[in-house]
């Protein structure tokens, strides 16, 4: 959760993108289907509430970075320039840039995020 807010505050700040939260995670193809309206139950609500909050208040995932793309994890994307950094709540995070032999997509190299909900270990 916290790795998708950092790219959802990252594509904020771009001028790329649209300059709110909510234009940002409503653009067409964002999220799958429903996903925005569909009911959240706990413990993934209240988790959500606190993840939210930190992220509002500056936490991000450091493994993230300035990274503004991100898909499921094991799906593969057709980019060249695709440079993958971490894997983290079963999505893999990318940046995507100058093409080299090092960032033809690959999932071999990816850094795994801890699978446990801390994200104190990801601020910073």
């Amino acid at each position: 959760m916290l790795a998708v807010g950092t790219v959802v505050m990252n594509r904020v700040e771009s001028p790329k993108y649209p300059d709110t939260i909510c234009e940002v995670v409503g653009q067409k193809g964002q999220f799958a289907k429903g996903v925005l309206t569909k009911p959240t139950p706990d413990p993934g609500y209240s988790r959500a509430k606190v993840v939210a909050s930190e992220v509002l208040t500056g936490a991000r995932h450091k493994a993230v970075g300035r990274s503004m793309y991100f898909h499921t994890a094991g799906f593969r994307i057709p980019y060249k320039d695709a440079q993958y950094l971490v894997v983290a709540g079963g999505n893999a995070f990318y940046t995507r840039g100058a093409t080299t032999d090092e960032s033809i997509p690959t999932f071999t190299p990816l850094k795994l995020a801890s699978l446990q909900f801390s994200s104190v270990q990801f601020l910073q």
